[in-house]
C-alpha cells in the first residue's frame, strides 16, 4: 500500500538509489535517489492534528470547530495514528474517547500553540538511507500577517520529547510553509510564485536564489512555478495547497471556474493554461482533474477562501472538504474517486474551518513511516 523505498542499489554519485514502488494509483516501479522529498501518498506513520484551544483565534466558535477536528481525528485515526498536539491534551483526550475514536491509534504531545495550522508549523519530512530526516524551518505568521512564536517552536519540541522520530535538520535561516509546496516524490515540486516569492517571507532571495536553496535543499530534479490562480479572502499569498494538487506523479487536481462573472474566473483560467502546458518529468502532459470552484461562502460581507482542493492523502482514503453545498460537494468527490480510483473518497464538513480562512489539509500534516511510533 501506498509508497515504499526498498534497499539501496548502490550508485556512483555520491547519493543512494533506491527502488520506490506506488502501489495505489501508480502501476509501475521507479528508480530514485535519497534523500528524496516524498509525495503525500507516500506510505504514512500517521498525522499530526494541533487542536484548537480558547487562546486561538477560535475562541468564539470553539464548541463547532472542535466538532470539526473530532470528525476529522476520527477518520484519521481508523486508519493511521494520530498525533494531538495541545497545551494540555488530557482535556483532548477525554473528548475523544467520548466520541469513540479509536484510542489505540492517538498519541498526545503537551506544547503550548498560537493556532492550528499544523500544514504550516508543522516538520516538512523528507527519507533518506538511515530514516527520516525533519525539517524545521521558519513559520512567521504567513509572511508577518499573524503571531507565530509558539507555533515556530513546536517541531523542535515534538522531537525533543519523542513525539516525532527522526533526525532533526535546522532549516529555520528559511521561511516556508508546507501548505506551499507539493511534491511528487520523484524530484519535481509545484508551488506559486506569489507566496515564494513574496517579500515577508524570504525577501532578501530571488526567484533564481530561491530554486537554487530549494533544489539543493530537497534534492530537486526541477521546480514547476504557478504564475496564476488565487482565492479571495486567503492569507496565505496563494498556497498550492489551495489551488493544485498531485494526485500521482503524472495527475493534478485543480480548481475551476466555470462562472465568468465570478471574480476568479480570469485568474483561474490562466493557471488552468499553464497546467495544461506543463509535462511531467519524461514530458508528457498532466492528466488533469478539474475540481468546482465552490459557491461563494461570506462572513461581514467578506468572501472566504473556499476550496475542494485542500484534500488530505492517507494511506487508504482521500478526506475532503465539504462546504453544505450539496450539487458541488458531490461533484468534487466524483472528481476526487477518478483521480484516486484506489482510495475511499469521504468528505467533512470544514465551514466551521473556512471561517479562519483555512481548511482540512491546513490543519493537518502527514509524516511518513517511521516518524509517529
Amino acid at each position: 500500500m501506498g509508497y515504499f523505498v526498498g534497499l539501496p542499489l548502490g550508485g556512483t554519485t555520491g547519493e543512494k538509489e533506491y527502488q520506490v514502488r506506488f502501489d495505489k494509483n501508480v502501476g509501475y516501479q521507479i528508480e530514485t535517489c535519497a534523500p528524496l522529498l516524498p509525495a503525500e501518498w507516500a506510505l504514512q506513520s500517521g498525522v499530526q492534528l494541533t487542536w484548537p484551544h480558547e487562546d486561538t483565534d477560535w475562541t468564539g466558535m470553539l464548541d463547532e470547530v472542535e466538532a470539526c477536528f473530532i470528525t476529522i481525528a476520527r477518520e484519521i485515526a481508523s486508519r493511521e495514528r494520530l498525533l494531538v498536539v495541545h497545551p494540555q491534551p488530557e482535556e483532548i483526550e477525554r473528548q475523544l474517547i467520548k466520541a469513540g475514536v479509536q484510542m489505540s491509534n492517538v498519541r498526545f504531545a503537551a506544547c503550548p500553540t498560537n493556532d492550528t495550522w499544523a500544514r504550516d508549523h508543522g516538520a516538512i519530512t523528507m527519507l533518506d538511507t538511515n530514516g527520516p530526516c525533519l525539517l524545521d524551518f521558519t513559520f512567521n505568521g504567513w509572511g508577518l500577517k499573524f503571531a507565530a512564536d509558539k507555533d515556530n517552536l513546536i517541531t523542535r519540541h515534538l522531537i525533543q520529547s519523542g513525539a516525532l522520530h527522526g533526525e532533526y535538520l535546522n532549516r529555520l535561516g528559511f521561511v516556508l510553509e508546507g501548505g506551499s509546496i507539493e511534491s511528487d516524490g520523484m524530484g519535481t515540486l509545484l508551488t506559486t510564485s506569489r507566496c515564494l516569492l513574496s517579500p515577508n517571507r524570504n525577501g532578501q532571495m530571488n526567484q533564481a536564489e530561491i530554486e537554487e536553496y530549494l533544489c539543493s535543499t530537497f534534492h530537486l530534479q526541477r521546480i514547476l512555478w504557478l504564475n496564476h490562480g488565487f482565492l479571495a479572502g486567503d492569507d496565505t499569498d496563494s498556497h498550492i495547497d489551495t489551488l493544485a494538487r498531485f494526485c500521482d506523479p503524472e495527475s493534478i487536481a485543480y480548481v475551476c471556474c466555470d462562472n465568468p462573472s465570478d471574480e476568479h474566473y480570469e485568474e483561474l483560467a490562466q493557471m488552468e493554461k499553464e497546467l495544461t502546458a506543463m509535462r511531467t518529468i519524461d514530458g508528457k502532459p498532466y492528466r488533469l482533474f478539474p475540481l468546482p470552484l465552490p459557491d461563494p461562502i461570506l462572513i461581514n460581507g467578506e468572501r472566504l477562501p473556499a476550496t475542494y482542493a485542500n484534500f488530505l492523502i492517507l494511506n487508504d482514503a482521500v478526506l475532503y472538504p465539504t462546504y453544505n453545498q450539496p450539487q458541488k460537494d458531490q461533484e468534487a468527490g466524483i472528481m476526487l474517486q477518478k483521480a484516486f480510483p484506489k482510495h475511499d473518497i469521504v468528505g467533512i464538513n470544514c465551514l466551521p474551518l473556512i471561517r479562519q480562512h483555512g481548511s482540512l489539509h491546513c490543519v493537518t500534516m502527514q509524516y511518513p513511516m517511521g516518524v509517529i511510533k
